[in-house]
């Protein structure tokens, strides 16, 4: 890639390799010009399709940060209703025909429904266009994508941001400042196509990392489902033993630890089902440690266990304090 081409699309680029550890590899700091006109958007035409947590929230960080682009929602009409009444798009319908001339198609629902319209596009958005996600999982979409004609290009993405409820009355412009957005694209790194997707996620506040989709789905089992899982199982024993009377009496660690809980079912259920190997193998090695923990026929295993924990905790809180 060439320094005009930083400068132009400057964005943070990792290649991340799928090994038993998940090893950064490169990384391109972001260079910016001071802009006193911003000028034409990146995308005059966005397509937004799901208006949840995560799709509303694009839709008020380009009305923050792109004023001049057109956002077109796709969703039911009790939801699209909300999204008119905020402010959050300009047109909308619950037809997919609505994105017939965008020029950047967002698939914002869950995954398993992302797949299913990725497969409709082609029939309903005449021109070219730059089509991505923000789902979970990758792998299953990217190899569905490889249907889609010359004119659509596909970009799979991921923003690594989130709320404990979802829905549209939950989102908020800033959600994705300083957070990181994987991108698993099928084109070159220097690929005008990529660069004008990452320039446009760098203008939401997003930190851009690339990586291959195993790679994305393998990081993310171990970084984001096994958590979600855990803690929803957690929060299961726990009400099942306890009861209302036995948790009111709990502390606010208790609370604190479980805040995924309240996760909405739907959207786990397809991340499971297209991630289900590598989610597993996340499974096995949190019960392998709980079967020591339980067992702690080694001495020391507990302390050893606890002393690892305390190292990645700080490991963890120092990424969070220098960013």
């Amino acid at each position: 890639m060439s320094r005009s081409s930083i400068q132009q699309f400057a964005f943070r680029l990792s290649h991340v390799a799928l090994t038993d550890t998940i090893n950064v590899s490169r990384t391109l700091p972001i260079i910016r010009e001071p802009q006193r006109d911003p000028g034409p958007p990146i995308f005059e035409r966005i397509a937004i399709v799901g208006f949840g947590l995560i799709g509303g929230s694009i839709a008020l960080a380009v009305r923050e940060r792109f004023a001049k682009g057109l956002i077109i929602a796709v969703d039911r009409k009790d939801v699209l209703e909300r999204a008119m009444r905020i402010h959050a798009a300009d047109v909308a319908a619950d037809d997919l025909v609505m994105a017939a001339e965008a020029d950047l198609v967002v698939l914002a629902a869950p995954v398993r429904q992302n797949i299913a319209m990725l497969r409709e596009l082609a029939d309903h958005v005449t021109g070219e266009a730059i089509v991505t996600d923000v789902g979970s999982t990758k792998r299953h979409i990217v190899e569905a994508a490889q249907g889609l004609p010359e004119r659509l290009t596909f970009i799979g993405g991921h923003p690594l941001a989130g709320a404990a409820v979802g829905g549209l009355p939950a989102a908020r412009a800033d959600l994705f400042l300083q957070r990181p957005w994987m991108l698993t694209p099928a084109v070159a790194d220097d690929d005008p196509k990529l660069l004008r997707l990452a320039a446009f996620l760098d203008g939401l506040g997003a930190r851009v990392e690339v990586m291959k989709p195993a790679a994305h789905d393998l990081l993310l089992a171990h970084l984001s489902h096994l958590p979600q899982l855990t803690i929803s199982a957690l929060m299961h024993v726990i009400g099942g033993h306890a009861g209302v009377d036995g948790l009111a009496l709990s502390g606010r660690g208790l609370r604190d630890t479980t805040r995924l809980a309240s996760s909405p079912p739907d959207i786990w259920s397809d991340i499971v089902a297209t991630n289900r190997d590598y989610i597993g193998r996340a499974l096995d090695d949190l019960i392998a440690v709980l079967q020591r923990l339980r067992d702690d026929d080694r001495e020391g295993e507990l302390q050893r266990i606890f002393e690892s924990a305390a190292r990645w905790k700080e490991a963890l809180e120092s990424q969070d304090a220098s960013r």
